[in-house]
């Protein structure tokens, strides 16, 4: 008899350990997903359009690249797809008609969110025009998601004494930046792999408004301790120097290599990008080897052997690079200016324009509370409504089975019944749909 065929897995997964194109499953709801949307498609205008753009290649790959808005498009199109696709992270960039550019970043589905206004910024384009030595493109790095570094996030105790509400401000906005991107645990993650990095630093206001800078680089490393000429000696630098054609030149006219080397022509000068650079910015970083698989006897004579030797070949193969950023973009300005409580549509936690008395704040809360408990009776109004159309359609089966014909008048009534109660969801949908675009007297909750 015939083996039983096994079916084996044809999918292959990527880097992160998820299969592509399925999603759901646990591992990818482990990895926050994000949506950078422009609420009014290309009404907001193209600097703006450009700089969601750019800000959706800041949190890749974990996003929708390929997100085509429109204009009919509202908040909450985008939050009933959210769900099946794992999104849990919310950028909505939107314009006045004062001309103010805003960015809520919001968590999906509980909130909180928050609303900065965009006081300065400059695209990728822009930067990259500006720079010697352009470097555009850099594929490989937004294949995986970039370094989180805060600078000044949180002030001294000092400072916040009798504030606990801007305290309490601080340690959401970190908490909320921190979860952007996938945590980062130095024993299993690859230094390798960590291309970019997304630094935000807190400029200290003396009237205490909450300003962001963003910035976001690129890593690149080069060896140490050579020269460029002897560099060119290394087969792997001739490769890649070929593709740029500055490939070594040919040496069949010189007698000897150290003619190259020290190259008389130049008086023993050298340029000045040839000196090194500062220690400061070196590390040291073990190449990668083929090594032989060992057996039992050889692992124990190793474990037995002179350490000493072990420390040596191991110290061989360390080498020392220099780390530079290379700055990618865009350049965002970033001024906190508001902290609901819900997804774009909740009480208002914190208001940079309006601070309200403590009986001002009461009616607020008691006029939350209102709108929650009419929520709560609407939602078991709809389930009392679900089971009692469930029960009509039972008898209704049963009435048609039984009398061996249809009952036009019980379907009619029925489908009328439908039809309320999807008027029913529809003003309550209504109620919960997130604004699209905020203006600046909308701050004043």
């Amino acid at each position: 008899m015939a083996k039983a065929r096994k079916k084996k897995r044809s999918q292959p997964k990527g880097a992160d350990g998820v299969v592509p194109g399925k999603a759901g499953t646990s591992n990818r709801l482990a990895i926050p997903q994000s949506m950078v949307i422009r609420m009014g498609a290309g009404d907001i205008g193209s600097s703006v359009s450009q700089l969601a753009a750019d800000f959706r290649e800041v949190v890749q790959p974990h996003t929708a690249a390929r997100l085509k808005e429109r204009k009919s498009n509202r908040l909450r199109d985008y939050t009933a797809m959210a769900g099946p696709l794992g999104v849990t992270h919310f950028f909505l960039f939107s314009r006045s008609q004062n001309g103010n550019v805003h960015l809520r970043f919001a968590l999906h589905p509980r909130g909180p969110t928050l609303q900065f206004r965009v006081d300065d910024y400059v695209l990728a384009k822009d930067i990259q025009h500006v720079q010697k030595r352009s470097r555009a493109g850099w594929v490989e790095a937004f294949a995986t998601p970039p370094l989180l570094v805060q600078h000044g996030m949180a002030s001294t105790e000092e400072q916040l004494a009798g504030k606990p509400k801007e305290k309490q401000l601080e340690s959401l906005t970190q908490t909320m930046f921190n979860s952007m991107f996938p945590v980062i645990t130095p024993s299993t993650t690859k230094l390798e792999k960590i291309k970019r990095i997304l630094l935000l630093k807190r400029e200290k206001q003396e009237d205490g408004t909450f300003v962001i800078n963003l910035r976001h680089y690129a890593i690149t490393q080069r060896r140490t301790g050579t020269t460029k000429r002897i560099k060119r000696l290394d087969s792997q630098e001739q490769r890649r120097r070929e593709k740029k054609g500055g490939a070594l030149p040919n040496l069949g006219q010189l007698e000897d290599a150290a003619d190259y080397m020290l190259n008389p022509e130049d008086g023993g000068y050298t340029s000045a990008s040839e000196t090194e650079l500062d220690t400061d910015n070196e590390v040291e970083v073990v190449q990668t080897s083929t090594r032989k698989v060992l057996s039992r006897k050889e692992m124990e004579k190793l474990r037995t052997g002179d350490k000493k030797e072990q420390v040596a070949k191991s110290q061989s193969n360390v080498e020392k690079r220099a780390i530079k950023l290379v700055e990618i973009g865009p350049r965002m300005k970033l001024r906190l200016v508001k902290v609901e409580e819900g997804f774009c549509d909740g009480r208002v936690m914190w208001n940079e324009f309006v601070t309200k008395s403590k009986t001002e704040a009461q009616e607020l809360d008691q006029r939350w509370d209102e709108k929650r408990k009419l929520r709560e009776e609407r939602r078991q109004q709809q389930k009392e409504n679900v089971e009692r159309k469930k029960k009509s359609k039972e008898q209704t089966k049963a009435n048609t089975a039984g009398n061996g014909g249809a009952q036009a008048s019980d379907d009619e009534s029925l489908d009328t019944d439908e039809v309320e109660d999807m008027l029913d969801d529809e003003v309550y949908d209504n109620s919960e749909d997130g604004r699209e675009a905020y203006e600046d007297e909308d701050m004043a909750d």
